[in-house]
């Protein structure tokens, strides 16, 4: 196995692997090759240790696909949820809120959300989990418009089309730049809110807003 991402540099014998070693590399294995390869001895020897490491921070294999899954949920579903809960003044701006997570893959990891759906497809189990995390989010959207007066019908479909569509964007994989979507803000938010944005709502929204709204980059007054 030859994972050449520079997160999976070989680590060597003498070095402590870390059970966040371990789940790394689950996770970009998972995303470029599929469940099927995700198996301890090929891990560990990109890994560059004795498959006995492994057994330090999982019982098995199954155990560490079912870490997979948690760690799925807590980072894509989890993101989704917790923007669409975030305080907002105006729905317009709830729903920029939502558009955080699909202009930056540090917050939803689409990769990683269509490896855990291609796993589905032959699992019953995971495609129970699929099913439940595409109806809290669902939900967490619907939520959201609720708290601007859309009634219980019009809360409910926006929040699916709003997210149905991002999800089949993503399966369409059409390949345009970041630049090419934020064109079509304006569009986008009519379409999803019924409402006019504003110059003010639109100005600003992009990486610079991630960067503000997660302090993890440098801000936009340092720029």
């Amino acid at each position: 196995m030859d994972i050449e991402a520079p997160e999976f540099r070989r680590i060597g014998n003498n070095t402590k692997v870390t059970r966040e070693d371990w789940m790394r590399i689950a996770v970009a294995t998972l995303m470029a090759q599929g469940v099927d390869a995700v198996r301890v001895m090929p891990l560990s020897e990109a890994l560059g240790v004795s498959r006995s490491s492994f057994y330090w921070y999982f019982k098995d294999r199954d155990d560490l696909l079912d870490q997979l899954l948690i760690n799925w949920r807590e980072t894509n579903t989890r993101a989704i949820v917790d923007r669409a809960g975030r305080e907002a003044p105006t729905i317009i701006q709830a729903v920029l809120n939502v558009f955080e997570c699909w202009i930056d893959e540090d917050t939803f990891n689409p990769a990683l959300d269509a490896a855990i759906r291609s796993w589905s497809r032959n699992s019953a189990r995971v495609r129970k989990d699929v099913d439940q995390a595409d109806a809290d989010r669902v939900i967490a959207i619907r939520d959201m418009y609720l708290r601007f007066s859309y009634s219980e019908e019009d809360a409910f479909i926006r929040a699916r089309v709003l997210y149905y569509m991002q999800i089949g964007y993503y399966a369409m994989d059409l390949g345009e730049t970041l630049d090419q979507r934020l064109s079509h803000l304006s569009a986008y938010l009519r379409s999803f809110t019924g409402v006019e944005p504003s110059t003010e709502d639109l100005r600003g929204f992009g990486p610079r807003r991630i960067t503000a709204s997660t302090g993890s980059r440098t801000s936009q007054s340092d720029r």
